[in-house]
């Protein structure tokens, strides 16, 4: 029997050593690649045109090899220049040539040593929880619009971009979308329309925007940029076009509704119509179509436009803005939904490393606490570190399974974790308290105290699940966090904290 109840204890013992080296290479990967890492590229720089994106470790520039900041920087010190040079950026996927005369338009930072990740709370950027207008959105028509919305947010290779699903207790769908170092305002035009994109001739729709009619756009390259600026009513306007590629019905449409026109009276040379370009129901542009491509299936067709502004330069960013700003549309299509903002909030970056060290210094500063209170009451330094490690174990395997999952750590993931200690301790103070009782058994009191425990745990549970829909999942954060927390305690480090207390009295 006792060889028996010897077996037992070290299996729950070993359980727990079990997930808490599994938490830690979940934390802290076995990967020694030096380099630095992309955080955020300039949208329409030479860097974004030739394929640089956030995420991306450079390991090499030219010829020398880049293991730190120090090394990035002393490669890139030779901007400015006064002519364009041939740039090699070597990532762990595949090299980029830029020819340039000036330093590339990235921000970089050291590789993350762990695999834990910040939110918003933390990294500072902009939330927007929207809906559908005047539509309740069912599950399949939600997950359309986060696809959609997915595709359109990276063509912009935007940095940090989380777009998930949530619910409110009337179950009611909404969509949460969160970019970190975005302004409400950027997020509120990047979403606020819907995109819908239609080239039509006279009343009829020639094609749209999306993959379905369009097969290729030209973003970089003498098929796209900006050809010409001009003075424009006291200040500057600039021109852009670029090419796109229509597939073939939308070519057998145009040939269609060509075939009907006449020529146009005033300049011969072109068609009666135009082709106009609308964007969300709005004329953007409209395009003489040349006379030669009557009843033509042509897929080849130039978008141009044009943006203003005070100044020339102005003017051209402006320009380059909305040719970006169509090129994402024509690419990614329409949003199925006309959306509306429900709330909006701007999440300050002040938080950041040096609040989450303080967190962690308050938490284990708790532990110890509780580790010195154990200490007084029960007279026995071996109780007190078995209640130390046992808390510290549960915070790790919480941390463990964030990072496996790639679940990021907010503020209401830290209050979950701190619950959950505060969760812990208290189980671990009825395991203490029910092994002093001397009328029964030490395993009856140890078993009668798991029980009591299982009895808390259900009813948290069943107190927590309903956070994960409250305040349009907002508070998911906290009850997964919390729920990942006292489900450990319960299963792994309660059972294993148990026979440790066995033995240290039966000692």
């Amino acid at each position: 029997m006792a060889h028996g109840g010897k077996k037992q204890m070290n299996w729950k013992i070993w359980l727990l050593i079990f997930f808490v080296l599994g938490s830690l290479l979940a934390i802290f990967p076995l990967d020694f690649t030096k380099g630095v890492e992309i955080s955020s590229v300039e949208q329409n720089s030479e860097a974004f045109n030739q394929g640089l994106r956030q995420g991306m470790i450079i390991i090499q520039i030219d010829d020398t090899p880049i293991q730190s900041l120090e090394d990035y920087y002393a490669s890139i010190s030779k901007f400015p220049t006064e002519e364009n040079i041939k740039l090699v950026i070597k990532t762990k996927s595949s090299n980029f040539v830029l020819f340039t005369n000036e330093s590339p338009k990235i921000t970089i930072e050291e590789i993350d040593t762990t695999r834990i990740k910040t939110g918003l709370d933390l990294s500072g950027g902009a939330r927007a929880l929207v809906k559908a207008e005047n539509k309740d959105l069912t599950d399949n028509e939600l997950k359309d619009l986060i696809a959609v919305s997915n595709e359109r947010l990276n063509v912009y290779g935007l940095k940090d971009i989380q777009i998930k699903p949530v619910k409110d207790l009337g179950g009611n769908n909404f969509m949460l979308v969160e970019i970190a170092g975005s302004t409400p305002t950027e997020l509120e035009e990047l979403i606020g329309k819907q995109g819908k994109f239609e080239a039509k001739i006279g009343d009829e729709v020639v094609f749209e925007g999306g993959e379905k009619d369009i097969t290729y756009v030209a973003r970089t390259g003498e098929q796209s940029g900006i050809y010409s600026c001009d003075q424009f009513e006291g200040g500057h306007i600039c021109n852009f076009r670029f090419a796109i590629t229509l597939s073939e019905s939308a070519a057998n449409r145009h040939a269609d509704i060509t075939c009907n026109l006449s020529t146009n009276q005033s300049l011969p040379q072109y068609l009666e119509k135009k082709l106009d370009l609308y964007l969300d129901e709005t004329l953007v542009d409209s395009l003489f179509i040349g006379r030669e491509l009557k009843c033509s299936k042509t897929t080849q067709i130039q978008i141009s436009g044009s943006g203003q502004g005070l100044t020339r330069d102005e003017a051209y960013e402006n320009s380059v803005q909305e040719m970006n700003q169509l090129q994402t549309v024509l690419i990614s299509g329409s949003l199925p939904f006309k959306l509306e903002i429900v709330k909006l909030d701007t999440i300050s970056p002040l938080l950041g490393d040096e609040f989450i060290n303080s967190i962690l210094l308050a938490g284990i500063s708790a532990i110890i606490a509780v580790g010195v209170v154990v200490l007084l009451r029960y007279r026995k330094l071996k109780l007190s570190l078995a209640v130390l490690l046992t808390s510290l174990s549960e915070v790790l395997i919480i941390l463990g399974v964030s990072a496996l999952f790639s679940r990021n750590l907010d503020l209401p993931a830290i209050a979950g974790i701190i619950a959950a200690i505060g969760t812990g301790v208290d189980s671990q103070i009825i395991i203490l308290d029910e092994s002093r009782i001397t009328t029964i058994a030490l395993k009856e009191r140890i078993k009668r105290a798991l029980y009591i425990i299982m009895g808390t745990y259900l009813t948290t549970l069943a107190a927590l699940l309903p956070l994960m829909w409250a305040g349009a999942g907002l508070l998911k954060g906290f009850a997964i966090t919390t729920i990942i927390g006292i489900s450990t305690g319960v299963f792994i480090t309660r059972p294993a904290f148990s026979e440790i207390v066995k033995k240290i009295l039966k000692d």
